[in-house]
Formats: C-alpha cells, sequence, structure tokens
C-alpha cells in the first residue's frame, strides 16, 4: 500500500506541471493565447501573449556634425543591424565547424546508477534486499569511417566561408547604401542652392516688369506673368527643400540613426573627374568574377554540396569504431563486495541493406551539386550583366556632365541677353521668362548630371566587388 501511495504522489506531482487541468482534459478548446471570434473580427492579444520591446540600442553619433562621407560609412558599418547579423551569422557557422570537428576526438560519458531490489523467495517465507551503486566510465572513438567524418567537416568548414563572404557582401551593401543617401542629399542640397538663384532672378524679372509697367511701357499683363513665373519657382523650391529632407531622413536611417539626426555635409562637387574610368569593361568584368562575395559564396556552396556526396557515400560504406567501459559496482545486502567489471573492442557497423536508402541520398546529393552548380552560373551571369550595366552607365553619366555644362553655359548667355533685351525695351517678357525657365531646367540637370556621375561611379565599385573595406587575412578556417 505504501508503494503505491508513493507512485500516486509522484503522478501528482507531475499533474502539478500542468496549469490548468482542464487544458489537459480538453487540449481541442483551448488553443493557447486564443484567436478572433470571427474571420472580420480583431484579436485581442492577451497580456501574456504582447512580446517584450527590443532593448534599446545607443547608436554611435558622428563626432562632428559636418559630415563627411568616411564618417557616414563608418558610422553606419557601427551601427547597421544588418552588418552585426551577418556577423553573428558568421560566429555561428564557426562554432557549427568546432563542434563537427568533434567527431576527431574520443567521447567519453560518466554515468552513475544506485539500484534497490527487495524480492520475496516462493511462498513468501522470507524476504530479501539488496543495493547495488556505483559509477562507470565508457569511451566511444570513430577509427575509420570511408572519409565521411571529413566529408561533415568540409561542409561546415565551406558554410562557415560562404558565411563569412556574404558578411562581406553585406558590408559592401551597406556602403552602397550610405553613398548613394550621401551623394543624394548632396544632390538635393544643391538643387535647392540652384533654385535660390532662379528665385532670385524671377524676384529680379518681376520688379523690371513693375518698373517698365509704372513708367507706362509695359501692360500688366507682363506683371502678371513674371508673378506667374515667380510662383512657379517659388512652388520648385518648396518641393527641392522637402526631397532634401527626404534624403536627409535616409542617410540618418542608413547610419542607423533615428531620422531626426541633424547633421550638415558639404557641397556637392562642381567638377568632377568625367573623363577618368579606370579598365576597360572586361578588365571590370574579370575583377568582378575574382572579387564578388556573393559569387565566392556561391563557389563555396558549391564545394559544400560536393562534400555532402562523399558524405553520403560513406554512410552506406562499413565504419570501424572503438569502444571500452570500466565500472566500479558495490553490492550491499545480503553480500557486501565490490566489483570493477571493464570491457574494451573494435566495432564494425556495416549496412548490408537499407532500402535503397543510400543509393536515392547519393542521387539527391549529386542532384543538389548540380543545382548549386548552375545557381553560380547563373549568378556569375548576372555579375558580369550588373558591372556591363554600371559601366556604361557610368560613362552615360560622364557624357552628361559634359553636355549639361554646355546646356548650362548657353542657358546663362541667353537669359543674360533677354534680361539686357527687356530692360531695354526691345524685348518681350515671353522671351525673359522662356530663357530664365530654361536656365532653370539647365542648373537642375547639371547639378544631377553630376550626383547621377557619383552614384553611377558608386554602382560600379559595388558591382565590381571593390566597394568597400578590403578583407584582412587573418582568420584561417583551415
Amino acid at each position: 500500500m505504501k508503494q503505491f501511495s508513493a507512485v500516486l504522489l509522484l503522478a501528482l506531482a507531475g499533474c502539478g506541471s500542468v496549469r490548468n487541468l482542464d487544458d489537459a482534459l480538453h487540449p481541442a478548446e483551448r488553443v493557447g493565447p486564443g484567436t478572433a471570434a470571427a474571420p472580420n473580427a480583431v484579436w485581442t492579444p492577451p497580456a501574456d501573449a504582447v512580446p517584450p520591446p527590443l532593448p534599446k540600442a545607443t547608436p554611435v553619433v558622428p563626432a562632428s556634425t559636418t559630415l563627411t562621407l568616411d564618417q557616414a560609412i563608418d558610422t553606419a558599418l557601427t551601427n547597421n543591424p544588418d552588418t552585426r547579423a551577418a556577423w553573428f551569422q558568421a560566429r555561428a557557422a564557426e562554432a557549427a565547424l568546432g563542434s563537427t570537428r568533434s567527431s576527431y576526438y574520443p567521447e567519453i560519458d560518466l554515468n552513475a546508477s544506485l539500484t534497490h531490489n527487495r524480492n520475496a523467495t516462493q511462498g513468501g517465507g522470507s524476504v530479501t534486499t539488496s543495493t547495488a551503486f556505483g559509477p562507470s566510465l565508457t569511451l566511444n572513438y570513430l577509427l575509420f569511417d570511408f572519409g565521411g567524418r571529413a566529408a561533415q567537416v568540409e561542409e561546415a568548414r565551406q558554410t562557415l566561408i560562404a558565411t563569412n563572404l556574404a558578411q562581406n557582401q553585406v558590408i559592401q551593401d551597406v556602403v552602397l547604401r550610405v553613398e548613394q543617401s550621401y551623394y543624394g542629399y548632396l544632390g538635393a542640397k544643391s538643387l535647392l542652392a540652384s533654385q535660390e538663384a532662379t528665385l532670385k532672378e524671377r524676384q529680379a524679372s518681376l520688379d523690371a516688369a513693375n518698373a517698365r509697367h509704372n513708367a507706362g511701357v509695359a501692360t500688366i499683363a507682363d506683371v502678371l506673368q513674371a508673378q506667374t513665373a515667380l510662383s512657379q519657382a517659388q512652388l520648385n523650391y518648396e518641393t527641392f527643400e522637402g526631397n532634401l529632407r527626404t534624403f536627409e531622413g535616409s542617410l540618418a536611417t542608413a547610419m542607423g540613426l533615428p531620422p531626426t539626426a541633424r547633421f550638415t555635409a558639404g557641397e556637392l562637387a562642381s567638377d568632377v573627374p568625367a573623363d577618368t574610368i579606370s579598365g576597360a569593361v572586361d578588365e571590370l568584368i574579370n575583377r568582378a568574377a575574382a572579387s564578388r562575395p556573393d559569387l565566392a559564396a556561391a563557389r563555396a556552396g558549391v564545394e559544400r554540396s560536393r562534400a555532402r556526396i562523399r558524405e553520403v557515400r560513406s554512410q552506406g560504406l562499413p565504419s570501424f569504431s572503438v569502444t571500452s567501459s570500466i565500472a566500479s559496482t558495490t553490492f550491499s545486502g545480503s553480500t557486501n563486495r565490490t566489483t570493477q567489471p571493464y570491457s574494451a573492442g573494435i566495432a564494425m557497423r556495416f549496412p548490408l541493406f537499407t532500402g535503397f536508402r543510400t543509393t536515392y541520398d547519393v542521387r539527391e546529393a549529386e542532384a543538389q551539386t548540380q543545382v548549386a552548380i548552375e545557381d553560380a552560373r547563373s549568378l556569375e551571369q548576372r555579375v558580369a550583366l550588373d558591372v556591363w550595366t554600371s559601366y556604361y552607365a557610368l560613362q552615360t553619366a560622364a557624357q552628361r556632365v559634359k553636355t549639361s555644362r554646355d546646356l548650362l553655359s548657353a542657358a546663362s548667355q541667353s537669359a543674360d541677353v533677354a534680361r539686357s533685351r527687356y530692360r531695354a525695351g526691345v524685348g518681350n517678357i515671353l522671351d525673359l521668362l522662356t530663357a530664365e525657365a530654361a536656365l532653370e531646367s539647365a542648373r537642375a540637370q547639371a547639378v544631377e548630371s553630376r550626383a547621377d556621375w557619383f552614384l553611377a561611379m558608386a554602382q560600379l565599385a559595388h558591382d565590381a566587388g571593390t566597394l568597400g573595406p578590403q578583407p584582412q587575412q587573418e582568420n584561417s578556417t583551415k
């Protein structure tokens, strides 16, 4: 009876881990935090189902409010969560490689047991009790498995290589995003400055129209047309100012800062080396094939798949292991004694028939390897196309810089002539406003062409695999 009571108490103690016995008896009616009452009803989460907020990160802020491109990139690489996540993934892959390499070492287990027996002789005449207790050590070591263990380590090694290369690619992507936001910000800032000049010119034209109208040599139509042109220029100014704020927030976010962060940057370069394009397109494509981290990661994936084939093939071959154990067991009861049994031996395992599982596993691994090869080839083609597109986009941007310079020079001269003619009374307001509109457009295109050149240069460097910090040869994955 006492034994039955002990078992019952243990069972009740196990039931104590269930928060609600009714949940265990009616599981279909209890679905965790529940669901909405109807498809068109909003689900209200209970208090214990609301995830806690993530801890607030303290971003690194540039030391100076006058921001340079290098400072923006350094700040972004320090604060950006994408680079941190990629680094932690690489750390996890490194730990996985260490775990796989542990198969080259013996595995030793320490066990201990305590057993109490109570037996009654036939007929219940007498009762005997005995207790056995003691520790034991067990050793297992894989001697040889036809390369399966080495293939597993190679898989983990190639995974680590691919993960590290993926981190390099994330860094390059972050650098590109920062450069795009930075040059977009500078371009928007220059557009706003050029529009300020346009506002001054439109105000001067309105003043000239008012002066001519007051002198009786121009109609009110001239004044109204000049006022309309000034209002349109003011509207464009407000649009450019909004775009500048948008780029300001984008740049702050790219650096891992809140959009409300305030900073100032330099001016967009008034002159760019548009004639400088390093290397022919074939050289840049070859450089990308050798430098792009994502392409190198894809090739590491191919090597990982090949190692997987060797691992699967070894599963159908014999494996040899060393097994050994030693124990110290003490018996108490009718007899008191201590024994130290031990054993040692070599075991072989040879799967003679597994329902053709190994055959199909090898076929699957070989097919997956071909998939990895073709994916790598496809990526290599896309990389070449990216470089080709970026190369000629840069050439087009360089040509646009030259053309926009000529356009701005001609538009400036035309606007100067139109102003002089109107003030002299030999030109009309329509000619003046048309020339000033052309000058406004030429200024905007000159700014945009310079910003586009910097963006195209950054994109080409990214596509060629040369954007961002160069990898340092510190850690080896061998």
